[in-house]
């Protein structure tokens, strides 16, 4: 795949990614490559589209601290559930994998950007205005907890959408934001005096001032399509704010990855239609766009078919489906190659390419098609004389193996060559995590010498090895965790950029399987022969 940085004269200082959906998991795959890749080229941050204060728990972790074990950072370190997604948990694991032992300039940072809410769902600043309390050594809880009240009053939903519902607009609120507005001064003012976890406060102070924001924009007498242009903007307003705070603290270090949804990161503004009424607001990236200049690129995100959404290739005539014309590899393309073509339709799980899209990015990072146990299946079953069996109540085959597929050359079925397993085996099989949803893993029957190319080690030696490997990690060329010692490999959910790589494994197992059967066809013929002569 071209590197991505190859496609600016000048490097950007403030590099967005962009996804046209949430869900498909390639997307952060290749995102984790891409940013590694990009490490190496002097980039030592990334911010992802999720809650601000809580990526502070998701860098400690980067951060090596003892404190914050792997499933407290993916619980509590991301926001809008994104912690469960397994590419997140790698590319934490990556990162401080990278930060062992290296200077604090020289390590890499994560954060979030996003506000602490969702358009329908904005909580209280309690816990914000509290942290920041702790910090400066100030006793406001009563009056803090007063004027909060119960959590409901926020968090409802009818306080978004119903103006006379909202609490934006009370005094109590009011009087909350002059509390925000009165900590970040005296913030500043401890600077000098407490300049450990200063950071941290900041960001949970300014996490308060954004969530009382956005409850007073709430409070404003609009009409239903307005106010959902008017929130959408004001919340990528505050996402705006966090990614130039990021670049001012970042500045000195290198620049920084951005990772989130096009609509997000996208130059030009966004427009919808909603109960025929046209509505349009400014994005975190036009707002970052408009203030940075050329300091700010963007690569928006572009999707062929996604099995894991259900969501099918693209007409030809569109966008997406002439890229999909040009390569079955994921690759990046500048923006200005790309001709003028249909958009493809909109639906709830895809924002599809279209001529503003185009005209206001850098580049485009096509991925043809995400991958599933599926998709995979077909792509050994496509091998000549390669039968399938698929583990059912109907062959008798253990519960927790229903659906794992097993692939053979001819009738004797006694050793697959290749599988595809979904599901851990308690008490044998469980370091890869194949219980996580929509977690699958691809093995290989590779045989000694290939094994021993891959790993530096033939199978015979892999327990003295076995613990230098996170069998749970994707994309990565691993020994089987059970199957090691008969030279078996396996890849965890292995994305779409991978497939050269699996497609010449998969050559090396099948020629194993095929010399297996066809020596198994001798022997037969020989005792054969050996029956008639007698």
């Amino acid at each position: 795949m071209t590197s991505l940085l190859d496609l600016f004269a000048v490097p950007p200082s403030l590099l967005a990614l962009g996804e046209p959906t949430h869900g498909e998991s390639a997307f952060l795959q290749i995102r984790n490559d891409t940013f590694l890749a990009l490490v190496e080229r002097g980039y030592r941050s990334i911010a992802v589209e999720s809650d601000r204060a809580a990526g502070l728990i998701a860098d400690e972790f980067v951060q090596g601290s003892a404190a914050v074990t792997l499933d407290r950072a993916l619980a509590e370190g991301f926001s809008h559930g994104f912690g469960a997604a397994p590419a997140n948990r790698d590319l934490l694991l990556r990162m401080r994998e990278y930060n062992a032992g290296r200077p604090a300039a020289e390590r890499l940072t994560f954060h979030g950007f996003d506000a602490p809410l969702e358009i329908e769902d904005a909580p209280s600043p309690r816990r914000h205005l509290m942290r920041v309390c702790d910090f400066l050594d100030l006793d406001r809880a009563a009056e803090i907890d007063d004027l909060v009240g119960e959590e409901s009053r926020w968090s409802d939903p009818a306080a978004i959408w119903e103006p006379g519902r909202s609490i934006g607009g009370s005094a109590d609120t009011q009087r909350l934001r002059v509390i925000a507005d009165d900590l970040l001064t005296e913030l500043y003012l401890q600077a000098p005096h407490r300049a450990e976890g200063w950071p941290a406060a900041f960001v949970h102070a300014m996490s308060a001032v954004a969530v009382l924001r956005y409850h007073a924009a709430a409070a404003a007498p609009l009409p239903r399509e307005e106010r959902f242009a008017r929130l959408a903007g004001v919340r990528d307003a505050l996402m705006a704010e966090n990614l130039l705070a990021i670049r001012s603290v970042e500045a000195h270090r290198g620049p920084t990855l951005v990772f989130a949804h096009n609509t997000h990161l996208q130059r030009h503004t966004s427009a919808m239609t909603m109960a025929g009424t046209d509505l349009s607001w400014a994005g975190a990236g036009a707002i970052v766009a408009t203030l940075l200049g050329d300091r700010y690129a963007v690569v928006v995100g572009s999707l062929g078919a996604s099995p894991a959404l259900g969501i099918e290739a693209p007409d030809p005539s569109t966008y997406e489906g002439r890229l999909q014309q040009e390569g079955t590899l994921p690759r990046f393309v500048r923006a200005s190659e790309i001709a003028a073509a249909e958009r493809r339709t909109h639906d709830y799980r895809y924002f599809p390419l279209d001529q503003a899209t185009i005209d206001h990015a850098d580049a485009v990072l096509h991925i043809p098609a995400g991958l599933d146990a599926a998709v995979l299946a077909d792509r050994i079953l496509a091998l000549p004389g390669v039968e399938q069996v698929v583990a059912s109540r109907e062959n008798r085959s253990p519960e927790g193996a229903w659906g794992d597929r097993f692939f053979y050359v001819g009738p004797d079925r006694r050793q697959p060559f290749a599988t595809i397993v979904e599901h851990d085996v308690p008490g044998f099989d469980e370091a890869s995590q194949l219980d996580r949803p929509g977690v699958f893993r691809l093995n290989l029957d590779l045989g000694r010498a290939e094994f021993e190319r891959l790993f530096g080690f033939p199978p015979k030696d892999f327990e003295t090895h076995r613990h230098t490997f996170d069998f749970a990690r994707l994309d990565t060329v691993l020994p089987h965790p059970g199957y090691a010692l008969y030279g078996f490999a396996s890849i965890v959910m292995p994305g779409p950029q991978l497939l050269p790589e699996i497609d010449r494994l998969l050559v090396i197992a099948y020629a194993r399987a095929v010399d297996r059967h066809e020596r198994a066809l001798r022997r037969t013929a020989d005792r054969q022969v050996t029956v008639d002569e007698m």
